[in-house]
C-alpha cells in the first residue's frame, strides 16, 4: 500500500493531542491572567498554542526522532477573571487529577499558575527549578501575583534548597530578591552562565542537585527568559536573555527526566505577537518537551 500524499498536508503533532486518556502525557490550558505586574493577554496562550499545533511535523530531520507519543487534552481550567488566590485550588486539583501520567503540561497564563502546580506534585516531594529572566521573589503582603510565585511557595514551607532558578537576567531583579533568594538557600544561575556554558549544560546540572534532594520536580519555564531579540511575546523579556536554540535543547532535556512529572509555560502573551513568531516558539517546544519524554 501506497503512503498518503503529502500534497497538500502532513501528519502533525496536532494528530498526537486529543482525546486520549491512556496518553502518558497530558496538556492542561490554565488561562491565568489577573494580578499580572505588566497588563497584557497572557489568557489567550492556551489557545493560541492549540492553533499552532497543525503546521509542526511528527519528524526531527536533525536526530530521526519521529515522534509517537500521545498526550490528552484536558481542557481548560476556567480562568476569566479569576484572581491567583482564587485560582489555586483549581489549577492544583487539575493537575492533581493527571498525576497517574509520566507529564503533565500546563500551558499558561501568567505566572502565577507555578505555585499551585508545584502544589499539585506535593510540597513535601517537589523540588522545582525554574528558567526565569526573575526570581518570583517579590512581597506578598499586598497578595499574589504574576511575580511572587516562588516566594509564595517559601512562606507554604518549601526549602529553599530544592529550588533553583536559571536564567536570571541583570538589570531586571532587586538586591533583595537577590539576598533572598541566597539566604533561603535557591541555587541561582545566571543568564551570563547559561550562554557561556550552555543552557542544556546548566539544566542538567541543577536536575542533578534536585533528584538527590526530592522525589519528583515541577519546572517553570517562564518564556521570558529567552533574548527578546528572538522572543517578544512576553512583557518581562530583555535583551541578553538566553538564545531560542539553548532555550529548545533545555526542554528536551527537562522533558527526559524520569522525575519531572509537571511543567508549566508561563507568561505568554499572544497580544505582542510579531507574526506568529511567538507560537511557533511555543509550538516546537512542545514539540522538544514530547521528544524528551519519548526517550525515557
Amino acid at each position: 500500500m501506497s503512503e498518503p500524499s503529502e500534497a497538500l498536508g502532513w501528519r502533525s503533532v496536532a494528530d498526537l493531542v486529543g482525546d486520549h486518556p491512556d496518553a502518558p502525557v497530558a496538556v492542561i490550558g490554565a488561562p491565568l491572567n489577573e494580578r499580572s505586574l505588566t497588563p497584557g493577554r497572557c489568557d489567550l496562550g492556551p489557545k493560541a498554542f492549540r492553533a499552532v499545533l497543525p503546521r509542526l511535523s511528527t519528524y526531527d530531520v536533525e536526530t530521526g526522532l519521529e515522534l509517537a507519543v500521545q498526550a490528552h487534552d484536558a481542557g481548560d481550567v476556567a480562568l476569566k477573571a479569576v484572581s491567583p488566590a482564587d485560582a489555586f485550588e483549581p489549577v492544583r486539583d487539575a493537575v492533581k487529577a493527571q498525576a497517574h501520567r509520566a507529564l503533565t503540561i500546563l500551558i499558561g497564563g501568567n505566572n502565577a499558575i507555578t505555585r499551585p502546580g508545584a502544589h499539585a506534585l506535593g510540597l513535601d516531594r517537589v523540588g522545582v527549578l525554574t528558567l526565569d529572566a526573575h526570581f518570583d521573589l517579590r512581597d506578598t503582603d499586598q497578595g499574589l501575583t504574576n511575580g511572587n510565585p516562588i516566594q509564595a511557595l517559601l512562606n507554604d514551607g518549601l526549602d529553599g534548597a530544592r529550588i533553583s532558578q536559571i536564567g536570571l537576567a541583570p538589570f531586571a531583579n532587586t538586591r533583595r530578591a537577590y539576598e533572598k533568594a541566597k539566604a533561603a538557600g535557591i541555587s541561582v544561575r545566571m543568564a551570563r552562565e547559561c550562554r557561556e556554558r550552555g543552557l542544556a549544560v546548566v539544566v542538567a546540572e541543577e536536575l542533578e542537585r534536585l533528584s538527590a534532594l526530592c522525589e519528583v520536580i515541577y519546572v517553570d519555564f517562564d518564556i521570558d527568559v529567552i533574548d527578546r531579540s528572538q522572543w517578544p511575546a512576553s512583557p518581562g523579556a530583555r535583551p541578553g536573555g538566553v538564545s531560542v536554540h539553548d532555550f529548545f535543547d533545555a526542554a528536551r532535556v527537562i522533558g527526559a527526566h524520569p522525575k519531572v512529572r509537571a511543567v508549566d509555560l508561563a507568561e505568554y502573551d499572544p497580544s505582542l505577537e510579531i507574526g506568529d513568531l511567538g507560537s511557533l516558539t511555543v509550538g516546537r517546544w512542545f514539540c522538544e518537551i514530547l521528544s524528551g519524554v519519548s526517550s525515557r
